[in-house]
């Protein structure tokens, strides 16, 4: 009996002194929030980058010391037109471009994640290419950006020399107007259009939620398999199949704390929990609980909206049940 009660007794400690460090480690992300300021101003994009930038955010952060973000996977591409401290790039899952740090920049599509930091505070306007803008605003196919951390003059150039008149600047609305005026006029500039079927494709695709069998997309093109994956790379910088994961890992992703891992899972088209959480860990860097918990920004909650949400395409059909959804065709 005594040493039931001393099990007892230590059971309680063990409750008590795991409730205190959670109690803790609470105050202290309260302390942190309250200490770190976020001032985001959402924009909608001229008329003249319909289609091609999903959406367009002022963003000016203030924090006590260095903030170190992870930044999952995803299918917009960030445009940062910086007038504050730089951003360093501290390690990419899929891709070049790590271990340096940039004031305007922009990250091409990649199936990985990316680890960056900030000292202090950071002022920017980030635009958000679409998969198929970045060849009418950048001027090149998605394919030479893919995977790949690059200064903006690189692909922009002249657009990090706005610093000093954003900096200026007396509104966001201003900021705003200098960026979007020397994106219309490289648009008007660039060379060459992605194919018809294409941009159709990738319609589809985000249309599924991901979910989309890619044969029978690729089938719908009149076009050889080979084909449609080489002229579908260059143009987005993933082959079809690629590009459905990233959709699909974005959509599952959205439910995440709002609905059971288990009916995120078969709502998206996995086969189960498991290979739902194989392909969180791929495309984020770590679990699903983990990555409910942080709460990490993406494009999407930068902009306020959802990413696609599942259904299959017009006309097209889902992986049926029971069959590994996580091999919708060739890659």
């Amino acid at each position: 009996m005594a040493g039931d009660h001393r099990e007892t007794d230590q059971a309680r400690r063990t409750e008590t002194d795991q409730a205190r460090r959670t109690e803790t480690d609470q105050a202290r992300r309260t302390e942190r929030d309250q200490a770190r300021r976020i001032d985001l101003v959402r924009h909608r994009p001229a008329p003249a980058l319909a289609g091609l930038v999903a959406g367009v955010v002022g963003m000016s952060e203030r924090a006590p010391g260095v903030v170190r973000r992870r930044q999952p996977a995803g299918t917009l591409l960030p445009l940062v037109v910086s007038f504050g401290n730089p951003l360093t790039v501290d390690a990419l899952a899929d891709g070049t471009g790590a271990g340096r740090s940039y004031r305007s920049f922009l990250a091409g599509i990649s199936t990985g994640h990316a680890s960056t930091r900030f000292d202090g505070g950071q002022d920017c306007v980030q635009v958000y290419l679409t998969p198929l803008g970045a060849r009418r605003v950048l001027g090149v196919p998605g394919s030479e950006v893919a995977r790949r951390v690059v200064a903006a003059d690189d692909v922009v150039p002249g657009l990090a020399a706005l610093a000093d008149r954003l900096a200026a600047a007396a509104t966001w609305a201003e900021r705003f107007a200098l960026v979007e005026d020397a994106l219309v006029r490289q648009v008007a500039r660039a060379d060459g259009v992605p194919p018809a079927w294409v941009a159709r494709l990738w319609r589809q695709i985000r249309a599924s939620g991901g979910q989309a069998r890619i044969g029978d997309l690729v089938a719908e093109t009149g076009w050889s398999h080979r084909h449609v994956t080489t002229v579908f790379r260059a143009e987005v910088g993933l082959t079809p199949k690629q590009a459905a994961g990233v959709v699909r890992f974005e959509a599952a992703t959205a439910d995440l704390g709002r609905l059971p891992v288990a009916e995120i899972a078969a709502r998206h088209g996995y086969a189960d929990q498991s290979h739902l959480t194989r392909d969180v860990v791929r495309y984020a860097g770590e679990p699903p609980a983990a990555l409910a918990a942080a709460r990490r920004p993406t494009p999407w909650t930068a902009l306020g909206r959802a990413p696609a949400a599942p259904g299959p395409a017009a006309g097209v059909g889902r992986q049926p049940a029971g069959r590994p959804a996580g091999r919708p065709g060739r890659s």
